[in-house]
């Protein structure tokens, strides 16, 4: 470890003397150190010409390979000493589906597997779980994650939602009415609305209006009147309890479902097994 910290140093500053400075190493120790792993490797990994340095095409590449690497070893090593006694699950998340449906519920989930530390962090689109530390994520849309396992929670109900003020300046009736109303898109469902209406039977060759990129934006732009939007049932059942959003016609649509997905390399790694089988019971419909 400590010749691959001092070859990325190096390959990082572009210099072994700046290497040796950030490393608390003397200069010639670096040099020594990357000739040793260059002798290992059976290839040069700098270009030396008098005072200076410069990686190699091949150094280059390994540089990148080795600073990934030596990431994922740092964050292995910051969860085990935030939690010795347990296991550290590292889990992407929706951001409105974290918020609003599992942050509410993850108490109990640690409440019953104490030596459990969550780490959460947002994405909007899946990633190479290859190339970033991640123990599983929740996936929406088509059952579908290159080298992942894909574990069926729930589907998604989308219901017209906008709020009392707005519906009072737009009277709407019917589906047909929604079309002369203005409509919140989300940025990544853009044809959200077009398959509502072709679904209510009502043709509708253009739809236009403002762009959010989250379901949380759009649910606090159609609470200030906005406009309407399509938003998930079970993400706003507080605002319709509350009555800060009202469906203007009733045309629920199953848009998809979401999933759990992990690494095949992560199947028996017990935090993931524990959440896995705590989110299947927390996921099925309370009756």
């Amino acid at each position: 470890m400590g010749v691959l910290r001092a070859f990325e140093a190096a390959a990082r500053l572009g210099s072994f003397t700046a290497a040796a400075g950030e490393l608390h190493l003397t200069q010639s120790a670096v040099s020594r150190q990357i000739r040793g792993l260059e002798e290992q490797l059976g290839a040069e990994l700098f270009t030396r010409e008098r005072q200076t340095v410069r990686l190699t095409m091949a150094g280059e590449a390994y540089a990148q390979e080795i600073r990934a690497a030596l990431r994922r070893v740092s964050a292995a090593t910051l969860a085990f000493r935030a939690n010795p006694r347990g296991g550290t699950l590292n889990l992407a998340i929706l951001p409105t589906f974290g918020t609003r449906w599992l942050a509410p519920r993850l108490p109990q989930f640690l409440a019953h597997n104490p030596g459990i530390t969550v780490n959460l962090t947002t994405r909007l689109v899946p990633f190479d779980f290859q190339a970033e530390s991640m123990d599983a994520a929740i996936h929406f849309g088509t059952p579908q994650w290159p080298g992942a396992t894909l574990d069926g929670l729930m589907n998604e109900t989308v219901v017209p939602v906008c709020s009392p003020g707005l519906l009072a300046q737009h009277p709407i009736r019917s589906a047909a009415d929604l079309l002369s109303a203005p409509l919140l898109h989300l940025v990544s469902r853009p044809d959200a609305w077009e398959r509502w209406f072709a679904a209510m039977g009502v043709h509708a060759a253009e739809v236009h209006g403002m762009l959010v990129d989250q379901f949380a934006m759009a649910a606090q732009a159609a609470t200030a009147g906005l406009g309407c939007a399509l938003l998930p049932r079970f993400l706003i059942d507080g605002e319709l309890a509350r009555g800060d959003l009202v469906m203007p016609v009733d045309g629920p649509l199953e848009s998809g479902s979401y999933y759990l997905a992990w690494p095949a390399h992560r199947e028996g790694y017990p935090p993931l097994q524990a959440f896995r089988d705590w989110i299947r019971r927390a996921a099925q419909p309370q009756v």
